[in-house]
């Protein structure tokens, strides 16, 4: 297996635990040494039988990593300089790893960059909702003579992606004309019969196929990311050699050393052992802002669940809630350090920034602003995360710390295959089905009812009759 001589990130449990200096003469009731040990060999379970299924399943993401991204790259190629956007039109993990990535890798306000300064590569723009509102003012905003389309689903019938689909390719259609329409679209679905195949089939539009055991918000590596990552000139190769050199580490190191059994393990105990159902991921970095948001996704549909694997009622799951350092210092920490005890901070941190911006050192009429002058808002920031943890310490609230040495594309692909590989091992812990999500399936069906789809009558029915008899209770 490929090994790869690059700094890895860290990942440091230390403030979970009930033994620390800052706990001196305190009582806390956080981790012990005893439960760990405890741990140990389920967690190890754990990690086994999700390396062992590898590959099956639904766990086809885990061969992401390995997987060939030269098409992606020729197809980029091809489209180079054709295009002024490209808009991504998905939904979930059709759209929020896409976003993420950009967040993370693409230039700061890189929509706003010249044609230059973005290597004449496509402004992106990412439609993950039916807002009318929004929809319709992007639509007047982009140029569509000039917009690559791609649109993901892997279903080919998700309501919200093809509504906004068949709006777009009607805008487009008048913009550029139906026959040139097909010039400006990529299609990513599941490699079987379906509805958007088949357009695209009829149109004669490129079409990728998403692996058949890769769901939604395990495919951010698939071409589902990959390919807006490739188009806007992200590091797709540096990505995939850091979730290789990640699923390496994972693969041959036990316990608590692996992070990805560190970080189920320790939320698992906090969960079932200490009633710390709260999962807040809080990153120190612009870049990583948007990482928060596709984690929730990633946690919260994996690992809340009605049944365990036995079919008996459990109502299990840690609530995932996204943060922001040092901005949420100023929103949400006050609840975190003297609310309810039902929470788990995960800080992700930046060892090394891309920028060095020195605070100027204030005149004699801000005095008390001396202590900042000199100092780098790089300094600022860690002095931030480092205060913020240890008050929160103090209080006997728990949080873990993950550290990138910087954000680059191989510490991002190792972040991402790391945070799936911890989902999984959660998901044995629970002994849940981390790969299906029957309660969206059931909001899913009601939407088709509502909407008049055929084969839904019955449930349509049923949906009217309940909206009737609130109608006439209140």
């Amino acid at each position: 297996m490929e090994r790869l001589e690059r700094e890895r990130l860290t990942i440091d449990m230390r403030r979970c635990m009930a033994e620390g200096p800052e706990l001196a003469g305190l009582e806390s009731a956080n981790l012990t040494s005893h439960m760990l040990d405890m741990l140990k060999p389920r967690l190890e379970e754990a990690r086994g039988a999700v390396l062992a299924a590898k590959g099956k399943g639904m766990l086809g993401w885990m061969d992401l990593p390995w997987e060939d991204p030269q098409p992606l790259l020729d197809f980029a190629k091809e489209k180079e300089g054709k295009f002024d956007a490209l808009l991504v039109i998905g939904i979930g993990g059709s759209a929020l790893g896409t976003i993420a990535l950009s967040r993370a890798l693409l230039p700061l306000f890189y929509n706003e960059l010249c044609p230059a300064e973005r290597g004449y590569r496509p402004r992106l723009y990412v439609l993950d909702n039916v807002d009318p509102d929004e929809t319709a003012a992007l639509l007047r905003r982009l140029p569509l003579e000039r917009t690559l389309v791609n649109v993901t689903s892997k279903s080919g019938t998700t309501s919200e992606s093809m509504a906004s689909f068949l709006v777009v390719k009607e805008c487009l259609d008048a913009a550029v004309g139906k026959r040139q329409a097909a010039e400006h679209l990529v299609f990513i679905t599941d490699p079987g019969e379906n509805a958007l195949r088949r357009i695209g089939e009829r149109l004669s539009v490129p079409i990728f196929a998403l692996p058949s055991g890769v769901g939604g918000r395990f495919s951010v590596l698939s071409v589902v990311g990959l390919l807006p990552a490739a188009i806007t000139g992200m590091d797709v190769e540096g990505l995939l050699a850091g979730a290789r050199d990640m699923a390496e580490w994972i693969a041959s190191t036990e316990g608590w050393e692996n992070p990805a059994c560190a970080y189920a393990g320790v939320h698992y105990l906090e969960d079932t052992s200490l009633g710390r159902c709260v999962s807040v991921m809080m990153p120190y970095s612009a870049r990583l802002r948007d990482m928060a948001d596709w984690y929730r996704q990633l946690w919260a549909e994996s690992l809340g669940k009605e049944v365990d694997r036995q079919g008996r009622v459990v109502n299990v799951g840690p609530l995932p809630v996204k943060a922001l350092g040092v901005t949420d210092q100023h929103s949400q920490l006050q609840l975190y350090a003297e609310g309810p005890d039902d929470k788990v901070i995960t800080f992700l941190g930046v060892k090394e920034f891309g920028e060095t911006v020195i605070i100027p050192r204030p005149g004699p009429e801000a005095e008390s602003l001396a202590y900042l002058g000199g100092h780098s808002l790089a300094e600022l920031m860690w002095a931030e995360q480092e205060a913020t943890a240890w008050a929160l310490y103090k209080k006997g609230r728990p949080s873990l710390t993950i550290t990138l040495p910087r954000v680059d594309a191989f510490s991002v692909g190792a972040l991402i295959y790391m945070l799936e590989v911890a989902t999984a091992i959660a998901g044995e812990l629970y002994d849940v089905n981390a790969f299906d999500q029957p309660g969206v399936e059931m909001s899913k069906q009601a939407t088709y009812a509502l909407l008049g789809r055929p084969g839904y009558e019955d449930l349509a029915k049923e949906l009217k009759e309940g909206m009737a008899g609130r109608a006439q209770a209140g």
